[in-house]
């Protein structure tokens, strides 16, 4: 099987390209719809709505809107700003839904409200399905077994492999289970770092990273945020290559175990820093400008 070839995403129902397009690093219109010209149909409008990829998906609706995923996120803590969150997001968009709501960093389940807020956006044909992102593994048990939720997205990468353990079995046991999107791929960037690689091995590209993502048979999805249309190619690359093979694996395991136990952090606090920023302005606003 190609990793061009599009699957489900688990009881979401969705059909989902393997690699997700994120909004908020930089990539430009025309290099967003050469992708979805390709074939790739996930494109994640998150906590930094920019309006080149806005631009792209109005431009990309009228003639490829039913085969398009579009994700919108929402930090939102109140129930009562969780729909003007969407309905902003829909309206620069020039889109009458989302296919998926996002509801951003639950490490915890998600109040009644919350819920009840989101479930009546879908009742009302505003949403397709409901996912949930989050930073506390255990947590995601919850939500595997949870209907409400379509799908899951977690933190996976070489360096951090947790969710092999503490997610991804329990994804595994419930078939009827949720979807599984990754995110930090190249962990901002330090697996790409020469400075953070174990001397002697190979610095990975960022397709390997994703290849490295998607070779874990629980990911359906792995979300890039490429910067250029350079970066978009390179990413899409992992699609050409396929999933990694068992020398592949181990290397990336090295790598990801030296980069990991590396004093240089300086990617991951950075990475870290933009985290807390995202969450809070998602609780100041609705949702940044577009």
């Amino acid at each position: 099987m190609s990793l061009w070839d599009k699957v489900t995403l688990g009881r979401s129902g969705l059909t989902v390209s393997r690699l997700g397009i994120a909004s908020g690093y930089g990539i430009g219109a025309a290099d967003v719809e050469r992708a979805v010209e390709r074939g790739v149909n996930y494109l994640y409008w998150g906590s930094r709505r920019t309006g080149a990829f806005g631009e792209a998906i109005r431009h990309l609706a009228p003639r490829r809107r039913d085969g398009m995923v579009v994700v919108v996120q929402s930090y939102a803590r109140a129930a009562l700003a969780v729909r003007p969150s969407l309905e902003l997001a829909l309206r620069r968009l020039h889109l009458d839904y989302a296919d998926v709501l996002l509801l951003g960093w639950w490490n915890d389940p998600p109040p009644d409200r919350i819920l009840d807020a989101a479930l009546t956006l879908r009742e009302a044909g505003k949403v397709r399905t409901i996912m949930v992102s989050c930073h506390h593994r255990p947590t995601f048990a919850h939500y595997v077994r949870d209907p409400v939720f379509g799908a899951i997205m977690v933190r996976y990468n070489a360096a951090h492999r947790g969710a092999e353990s503490d997610v991804f079995p329990t994804v595994t046991e419930h078939p009827d289970g949720p979807g599984v999107v990754a995110y930090t791929a190249t962990r901002w960037g330090g697996l790409l770092d020469r400075k953070l690689v174990p001397a002697g091995e190979p610095v990975p590209k960022a397709s390997d990273c994703y290849r490295f993502a998607l070779t874990a048979p629980a990911v359906d999805t792995v979300l890039c945020g490429p910067k250029d249309g350079r970066e978009l190619d390179e990413a899409m690359r992992a699609l050409d290559r396929g999933p990694l093979d068992p020398d592949e694996l181990a290397w990336m395991h090295r790598v990801g175990d030296g980069v990991r136990a590396s004093t240089a952090g300086a990617a991951v606090r950075a990475g870290n820093v933009q985290l807390v920023w995202d969450r809070l302005t998602g609780w100041l606003r609705p949702g940044p400008n577009a």
